[in-house]
């Protein structure tokens, strides 16, 4: 087990010390995790830091780790119906984190939630739960980057910066990176780890799927007083960060409504126009994200500006229309491409 991965052991050994009722062994918590007894001292030394009630009792020669039966977290009263119905329709967001740590805890909690309600209360739940259905879709299988959530999570909590392998999106080499990991963002069924990139020397965006080697190093770092998360990600249509750019787009009449009804930007401004059709603008960080948009709804949305994404669009609807053996008239200006993003390149 590498050293990173101290935050998915340590809650490993919570839930092992959970369930042994004559507690642990050092040795015994060592073998099941696959690392040195001094590092499973350490993992319970940090635990008991961290204010969780573990204490020791000699038993012959050998010490033995319990968890205080007694003790209990404060926690809120009983959980109401309607409390309980959120947990178990929210149960599905976390679909993200199947074969993790994580995900087995919240199962853990929902059984166990329902072996405390009577039969009745259960149908009454199942039967309202079956009309929901939270997320769903295309979604990505995060089991395999484990090791890899709990080494940034891991991270995070010390201050402690990262040397990663990274693959970007239009590259086909790996660079090596260091980089301070300031927020761990779950964003749209991905994870992103933001934080600053000494290569690039700025915050930067990484997707966790594009970490193909990672070590957690013993240099600390502070994250700056002027950081915020929230300004970080304020102009971004999606994640990316670029020059700011002013957009406008029309929808088309039949599509208006449907526009109309989600907040795609905090910045959008909506013009209705006399034939039902809208005049959507957006002052947005980049055009990558917002041409895909426009792009996913076809003829019902025509850019107005800025020009460079008008002509952006055309040539991908040219290249799109040349995979079925046809040509667009060639445009009088030509595509402008190649611009730089500040998710991680």
């Amino acid at each position: 087990m590498m050293r990173g991965d101290q935050l998915s052991r340590q809650w490993r050994v919570l839930r092992q010390l959970e369930s042994a009722k004559n507690g642990m062994t050092a040795a015994r918590i060592a073998e099941t995790s696959a690392v040195s007894l001094r590092t499973a001292y350490r993992d319970l030394y940090d635990l008991q830091l961290a204010g969780f009630p573990l204490y020791t009792e000699k038993e012959g020669k050998a010490s033995r780790w319990r968890l205080m039966e007694d003790y209990r977290f404060k926690i809120p009263e009983p959980f109401t119906l309607t409390e309980l119905l959120c947990l178990h329709l929210g149960g599905d967001l976390l679909d993200v984190f199947q074969g993790t740590v994580f995900q087995s805890s919240q199962q853990s909690v929902l059984e166990k939630i329902r072996a405390m309600l009577p039969p009745e209360t259960l149908a009454y739940l199942d039967r309202i739960r079956a009309a929901y259905r939270m997320g769903g879709g295309p979604c990505k299988n995060y089991g395999r980057f484990s090791e890899v959530i709990g080494r940034i999570n891991q991270a995070v909590a010390d201050g402690r910066t990262l040397e990663l392998g990274y693959w970007s999106l239009r590259s086909n080499q790996r660079t090596s990176r260091r980089v301070d990991p300031y927020k761990i963002w779950f964003y749209d069924d991905t994870i992103y780890l933001i934080g600053h990139c000494h290569l690039r020397d700025e915050v930067r965006t990484f997707v966790v799927d594009r970490i193909n080697m990672l070590h957690l190093t013993d240099d600390r770092f502070e994250i700056p007083a002027d950081f915020s998360f929230d300004a970080y990600i304020r102009n971004s249509f999606k994640v990316m960060q670029e020059a700011l750019q002013a957009v406008i787009i029309r929808i088309s009449p039949a599509w208006a409504r449907w526009v109309e009804e989600k907040v795609w930007h905090k910045s959008q401004q909506i013009q209705k126009l006399i034939d039902g059709g809208i005049e959507i603008s957006f002052s947005v960080a980049g055009l990558d994200e917002i041409r895909q948009w426009v792009l996913s709804l076809g003829p019902e949305a025509v850019v107005l500006a800025p020009e460079e994404l008008k002509q952006d669009v055309r040539q991908s609807l040219q290249q799109a229309l040349e995979q079925y053996g046809g040509a667009l008239e060639e445009a009088s200006e030509p595509a402008i491409s190649g611009r730089k993003s500040r998710v991680a390149s």
